[in-house]
C-alpha cells in the first residue's frame, strides 16, 4: 500500500509535467503563423503564370482565402535572361524563419532551406494545412515548379536550354524544372530542382507528376 500511495503521488506530478509540456508546445506551434506552403492548386495554365508577378498574387491569394493577413507573399521562382543570370528563387523570399500551416518549423534561414531544411511530404502541407499528393498517390502532384539549381539560383547564361516556361508566360513550348515537394522519385530526392518537365502545357506538366503547383514563401 505505501508503495502504491508513492508511485501515485510520484505519477501524479510527471502526468502533469507532461501535460503542460504538451500545451506548451501546441501553444507555441500556434504562435507561429504560416509562412510557408505548397499551393493548393495551379493557375490552369501550365508554365504560364503571368510571370513573376502573377504567380506571386496566385500565393497571395491563397493566403489571405486561408486566413493569413498582411504577409507579402513570394513564390519560389527564378528567371533567365540572356547575357546574365536570372533572378534567383533565393532571393525574393526573405530571410525566414518559415514555418508551414501547423507552425511547424521549415527553416530558420535561406542557408538552412537549402542545406538541411524539415521539408517532406509531412510537412510541405498546403495553405490550409492539407498534405498534397505525392509519389504513390493518385494523382501523384509532386512536381513543384521552381526554374532553379539546387541552391535555389537561376541558371547560369551559358545554359541554353529552357528551364521556366519562357520566364512562366509558355503554356507551349519550353520546359520547366522543377522539385519534389515529398523527397521521392527517379532517385533524386531534390525539392528545388529535380528534372525538367516534358513541356509547358498544363498536360505536359500532369505527365511528369505534376499540376502547376507552387511553392509560396512570406517575405516580410
Amino acid at each position: 500500500m505505501i508503495l502504491g500511495g508513492m508511485v501515485a503521488l510520484i505519477g501524479a506530478p510527471l502526468a502533469v509535467s507532461l501535460a503542460t509540456a504538451l500545451l506548451t508546445s501546441q501553444a507555441n506551434a500556434g504562435d507561429h503563423p504560416m509562412g510557408f506552403f505548397v499551393t493548393s492548386k495551379g493557375m490552369g495554365q501550365g508554365g504560364n503564370l503571368g510571370g513573376l508577378a502573377g504567380a506571386d498574387a496566385h500565393c497571395g491569394k491563397l493566403a489571405e482565402a486561408a486566413g493569413s493577413k498582411g504577409r507579402t507573399w513570394r513564390a519560389y521562382l527564378s528567371t533567365q535572361e540572356e547575357g546574365k543570370r536570372g533572378v534567383s528563387a533565393r532571393d525574393r523570399i526573405g530571410l525566414g524563419p518559415w514555418y508551414n500551416a501547423h507552425g511547424e518549423l521549415i527553416a530558420s534561414d535561406v542557408d538552412d532551406l537549402h542545406i538541411s531544411p524539415n521539408l517532406v511530404k509531412r510537412t510541405a502541407v498546403d495553405e490550409n494545412g492539407n498534405r498534397v499528393n505525392g509519389r504513390g498517390d493518385k494523382p501523384n502532384r509532386h512536381d513543384i515548379l521552381t526554374g532553379s539549381m539546387d541552391d535555389g539560383t537561376a541558371y547560369f547564361p551559358w545554359e541554353k536550354k529552357d528551364h521556366t516556361c519562357s520566364n512562366w508566360t509558355s503554356s507551349d513550348k519550353g520546359s520547366a524544372q522543377v522539385g519534389h515537394h515529398d523527397r521521392h522519385g527517379g532517385g533524386n530526392i531534390s525539392w528545388s530542382s529535380a528534372h525538367g518537365s516534358r513541356g509547358c502545357s498544363q498536360s505536359d506538366l500532369v505527365k511528369t507528376g505534376g499540376a502547376g503547383l507552387l511553392y509560396c514563401f512570406a517575405a516580410d
